[in-house]
């Protein structure tokens, strides 16, 4: 499965509406940290999860930031339902985030 980019126009049916759970990456191009991060969610994504992968540019969709609270990227969310629980922000691995949404589900 692909990582899809999420923005106002799709969240809703991408995320909220998801079917399946949902790990959302709020990022932006400019962040370091977050470019270093892309190649984690890709590997995870290309080994096969039970969750689909969502990535939000807070700069194209500053609206969403604002409804979940972002002020500090990365910030990761696990989605269920539509409903999340608390966010990792800034994670210092792959190992980390998995155990991260391991405690989620």
């Amino acid at each position: 499965m692909a990582i899809i980019q999420a923005d106002n126009n799709n969240f809703k049916a991408e995320v909220l509406d998801s079917a399946q759970p949902v790990l959302v990456d709020f990022w932006a191009p400019w962040c370091g940290y977050c470019r270093r991060l892309a190649p984690v969610l890709d590997r995870m994504d290309a080994a096969g999860t039970a969750y689909k992968i969502v990535k939000v540019n807070v700069d194209d969709a500053p609206a969403l930031a604002e409804r979940y609270g972002v002020d500090t990227i990365p910030a990761l969310f696990y989605f269920r339902e539509g409903r999340h629980g608390d966010a990792l922000i800034a994670p210092g691995s792959q190992d980390a985030i998995e155990e991260w949404v391991a405690a989620q589900r």
